[in-house]
């Protein structure tokens, strides 16, 4: 029993899951299904609904044009209360005056809490709605026929109108309509009009045959005669237009293509969809009371084209362009207008296939002619500029060159084309170049550097910077390499020369300080033989003083002969670079230059940064001292000159080891002029009288093109110079 009872619990617990959230809409109809406004209201409902699978509809036809009376009522209320007394709805759609005024009557004694949202209702009033308990639970749409429309469009369309015979029935809605056709003829008071709504249909055909020229019907409807006999409205309409000579104008657009030329109608479709928007602003909280009932309905203007050319009637001109004409022949282009697009679509195709044929012609006749324009131009370009120039492909065979590469070789242009470097350099140069060629398509990276070319026939060897690059083909494979040269043969000789120059220069201040550092020596030499001479002539000498005599003079004479050592080192260039210390450097310079820098009264303070034992640098040994001796010379030489007394002046060198080795030479000698500080490292720039100018052009060559560094001058004082020389770190330190 406890399983049972258990299994029941869940079967509940899970019903109650499936219903969370479902919401019941019940749409009462005051007609029957088959009425074309009844079913065009349902459609619009379901249609708004259709993809919300927690609305669930229940649709009810109360069939009042068939029968209509208060008994009538009171049996469909006992039904309704048994179908749905255990069913609750959320909200009711009242289509039409019948159902809402059902639902005004039994609303609290079968859907209590349902909440009301009406349309089609026709002569609405606040009246119809106006009961406690109803009246803040209900809204809706009103169904507004518009009757004025209908008339002026009838006296417009027919200018000679003689009567308007207009056709209705007894039904509330029917009767609805008669109070506003009443109330709007008034203001019609010229036109003769006469209103049938008790009669039967026979009697209703026999006037409407009576009819004459410049008369025209109005059809409301007419589904019960005055028999109580029903009809469709669609049977009704037909018997009416079948002995009608006249045109007849209807209300409702279900009525055209049963007899009705036309007309300003309504549409039920509208009608719901406006009630189903209605209905999902009370599913989602919004109270009936706070949404506005919609009193105005849309009409439009609906014609059958056949009707119109039988009665010979035209569209007034300020409605043709929204008028909807059904029925009108089709035109050539109507009757065959999927052939027609498909041929025009077709044809725009090819037109638009033709264009773009022709348009990308014309771009490419342009494009080749740019191509081909700016190829002379390149071959123009190319063979203007001065340096030799040649591209080869990947398998190191030349692809072509300018005049400037063929007078570099030596050999005709047309003699390049298809050879390789093996044809015109030595075998050493060309596997070099053919070696670091496919290095650089391996990396596909610029490659630049400066070598020595030497050609097969011993003709030339010439000092060049080589710079390559990989070019590429139109699908981006790599289709070779281009190489620029640039020839520095005369260039290094000029520097060279100059070079040569400024060392001479230099070994002039050399040659005077080794005469200077002799002095002494000499001086002491010459003393020693007088000495030896005094004791030969006094007979006083004995072996121990002659040896004693030939020990101080080897003492001299090896000094002297180191300077000499020293001076030779620094004459001989160094032919690679290597590692030296520059602590050493210094020592060597000073050995040389020590004495009359001393005798100069000049303090020479040599400081190296404490937190390393040695300097050491990469690059080329006794040009770095070539540079360094012309810098501590420049600053002697403007010391000196001051020829203050009594001063002793400061030199000094720092040196540093950061991210580069940093060397600093300072004197305190005075600024340089700020007119010319620019100018010091330029060629034969020089403000001493007997000055050549190219210590500092030839220490900036040093320093910047063959050690890449930096050389710079400031003054950071009143009578402080500056001068850093910054060199890169080598990967070996």
């Amino acid at each position: 029993m406890k399983i049972v009872k258990s299994f029941l619990l869940f079967l509940l617990f899970t019903i109650s899951l499936f219903s969370y959230d479902r919401y019941n809409i019940l749409v009462l109809h005051s007609y029957h299904k088959g009425y074309k406004w009844s079913d065009d209201i349902s459609q619009a409902i379901e249609d708004n609904f259709k993809d919300n699978p927690s609305i669930n509809i229940t649709t009810l036809y109360m069939d009042a044009k068939r029968i209509e009376n208060d008994s009538y009522y009171d049996k469909l209320y006992e039904l309704y209360k048994e179908e749905f007394k255990y069913t609750t709805f959320d909200v009711i759609i009242a289509v039409d005056n019948n159902a809402l005024e059902f639902l005004t009557k039994y609303r609290d004694k079968i859907f209590q809490n349902s909440d009301i949202v009406f349309c089609g209702i026709n002569n609405f009033s606040q009246k119809m709605i106006n009961f406690p308990n109803f009246r803040y639970r209900v809204t809706g749409v009103v169904e507004n026929v518009d009757i004025k429309k209908n008339i002026e469009l009838i006296t417009k369309m027919i200018p000679y109108l003689n009567k308007i015979l207009i056709i209705s029935d007894e039904s509330k809605s029917g009767l609805s309509i008669k109070k506003d056709i009443f109330k709007i003829m008034k203001n019609y008071f010229y036109l003769n009009y006469e209103y049938l709504d008790m009669f039967d249909l026979q009697g209703i055909k026999k006037i409407v045959k009576s009819l004459k020229k410049h008369d025209a019907i109005l059809y409301v409807f007419h589904q019960r005669d005055k028999s109580g006999k029903y009809f469709t409205y669609k049977d009704s309409l037909k018997e009416v237009s079948s002995v009608s000579k006249v045109p007849i104008f209807g209300l409702w657009d279900f009525d055209m293509g049963y007899g009705i030329v036309g007309g300003a109608l309504l549409n039920g479709y509208s009608q719901g969809q406006e009630a189903a928007k209605m209905v999902k602003r009370i599913l989602n909280g919004v109270e009936p009371k706070n949404i506005p009932i919609l009193t105005k309905s849309t009409s439009k203007y609906i014609f059958d084209y056949n009707l119109l050319k039988k009665y010979q009637l035209k569209i007034p001109k300020e409605i043709e362009g929204e008028a909807l004409i059904l029925n009108q022949p089709k035109s050539i282009y109507e009757e065959h207008k999927n052939i027609i697009w498909i041929f025009s679509l077709v044809l725009l195709f090819l037109m638009l296939v033709s264009i773009i044929l022709l348009v990308n012609i014309a771009k490419k006749n342009r494009a080749e002619k740019r191509l081909q324009e700016q190829l002379k131009f390149l071959e123009v370009l190319i063979e203007t500029i001065p340096n030799p120039i040649f591209y080869k492909d990947k398998s190191g065979k030349y692809l072509g060159c300018n005049k400037a590469y063929a007078q570099f070789i030596g050999v005709e242009k047309e003699k390049i084309i298809g050879k390789t470097s093996y044809t015109f350099f030595t075998n050493f140069v060309a596997s070099q170049n053919t070696k670091r060629d496919q290095e650089l398509l391996n990396s596909l990276k610029n490659d630049i550097y400066e070598t020595t070319l030497y050609s097969k026939d011993g003709k030339f060897a010439k000092q060049v910077i080589i710079s390559k690059a990989p070019f590429y083909l139109s699908d981006n494979s790599v289709g070779g390499i281009v190489c620029v040269i640039d020839d520095i043969t005369e260039v290094t000789q000029q520097k060279q020369l100059l070079n040569q120059q400024a060392k001479l220069a230099e070994m002039g201040d050399m040659v005077a300080a080794i005469a200077h550092q002799w002095n002494e020596p000499l001086v002491e030499l010459s003393a020693i033989v007088q000495d030896l001479q005094m004791n030969f002539l006094d007979g006083s000498i004995d072996k121990d003083q002659v040896e004693e005599f030939v020990k101080d003079s080897m003492v001299q004479i090896q000094y002297m002969s180191n300077t000499i050592k020293d001076f030779r080192n620094f004459l001989k260039p160094t032919k690679k670079k290597k590692l030296f210390s520059l602590q050493k450097a210094f020592k060597e310079i000073y050995e040389i230059i020590g004495k009359q820098i001393f005798y100069a009264n000049i303090e020479l303070n040599f400081i190296v940064d404490n937190k390393i034992d040695d300097i050491m640098i990469y690059g080329y040994e006794n040009e770095f001292k070539q540079v360094l001796l012309n810098l501590i010379n420049n600053a002697k030489s403007k010391i000196i000159n001051l020829k203050q007394k009594n001063k002793k002046f400061l030199l000094q060198i720092v040196a540093s080891k950061k991210e580069s080795i940093i060397v600093k030479v300072r004197d305190n000698a005075g600024h340089i002029d700020k007119n010319i500080i620019e100018s010091i490292f330029d060629p034969y720039f020089t403000t001493k009288k007997d000055g050549t100018g190219l210590g500092l052009y030839v220490a900036k060559i040093i320093i910047e093109d063959k050690m890449q560094g930096k050389i710079s001058v400031q003054n950071v004082a009143s009578d402080i110079v500056e001068f850093t020389l910054e060199l890169p770190k080598s990967k070996d330190i």
